[in-house]
């Protein structure tokens, strides 16, 4: 099987402090794989690594089985990235700024260009130092899909796009999904993440904890549900999928799996509902969940 991307024992340290702490994760080509986790889990460390702006202390990163601190610049050249916080020359354009990051890459697609420019709604008339930070992004965003490579690196891309070009971008990704493309997408988005990744990666405090497909991890999206009721509910703790179950107030409240949820609204409205809320996780709650430290 060809991986586009190898990480095998990665450990990063800064000074004491280990940033990576072990990582091993095989990305197959023309997969969309997401990395998630909380704020300083080691996310943006890890693709530094592998676009060979840091040298791991220990372990092997290889993109398309090259060394990727040694062979950063050929690599390079069939990667397209995007940071979460872009930072663009002031005095130029966005359409020159598009234009010099394709040019990069020696293809061109001035309809492709064109396109991308009019579905993210940018002005590339305008100097960069007039953008707003989501029109930062979407000036990296358009350059990167314009671009002909393998291998998207997103760290966290949609930040600071708002709804509508968030779906612009989802549908961007599909795109290059279909024409067997590689996407690796760091995002705080489970909504995001459910539409686009074929498989996910967990990393905390530095160490990948769990990874496989969203079937795989269907634990991890969970919903809160409260419920009142006319009458007691009765023989909610025997269902499959339930979880947690609390007694409160008003009825009671506890969380089920995506899948069973059907299941748990037919038994409930038997005994009369007056009150149904489903709130979807939030990646910190899965984390506080399922990974905090014992004692913690």
């Amino acid at each position: 099987m060809n991986y586009s991307v190898e990480l095998n024992n990665v450990t990063k340290n800064f000074g004491k402090v280990a940033a990576l702490k072990g990582v091993n994760l095989q990305i197959k080509e023309g997969e969309v794989f997401a990395y998630i986790g909380p704020n300083g889990a080691g996310k943006s460390t890890t693709i530094r690594v592998m676009l060979g702006i840091l040298q791991a202390t220990k372990g092997d990163a290889k993109i398309f089985g090259l060394d990727a601190w040694k062979y950063a610049v050929d690599i390079h050249k069939k990667i397209a990235y995007v940071p979460g916080d872009v930072n663009l020359w002031p005095n130029l354009t966005g359409g020159e700024v598009i234009d010099l990051f394709v040019n990069l890459r020696g293809s061109h697609n001035k309809e492709l260009r064109a396109r991308l420019i009019k579905d993210f709604n940018l002005d590339p008339t305008k100097k960069c130092r007039t953008y707003s930070k989501g029109n930062r992004q979407k000036v990296a965003l358009i350059a990167a899909f314009a671009s002909e490579v393998d291998l998207y690196i997103l760290d966290e891309p949609t930040s600071g796009l708002d709804p509508l070009m968030e779906q612009v971008f989802q549908d961007c990704v599909l795109e290059q999904k279909n024409r067997g493309k590689g996407v690796f997408l760091s995002s705080h988005i489970m909504s995001e993440v459910e539409r686009l990744c074929d498989r996910v990666g967990i990393i905390r405090e530095g160490e990948v904890v769990e990874t496989g497909t969203l079937d795989d991890l269907r634990h991890l999206t969970r919903y809160t549900m409260s419920v009142a009721t006319e009458r007691t509910i009765e023989g909610l703790d025997n269902l499959p999928g339930i979880f947690d179950i609390v007694k409160t107030d008003s009825g009671v409240k506890f969380h089920v799996d995506t899948a069973k949820m059907g299941n748990v609204i037919t038994h409930v409205n038997q005994f009369g509902i007056k009150m149904l809320e489903s709130t979807p996780p939030s990646l910190e709650e899965l984390f506080m969940q399922h990974y905090k430290k014992e004692g913690a």
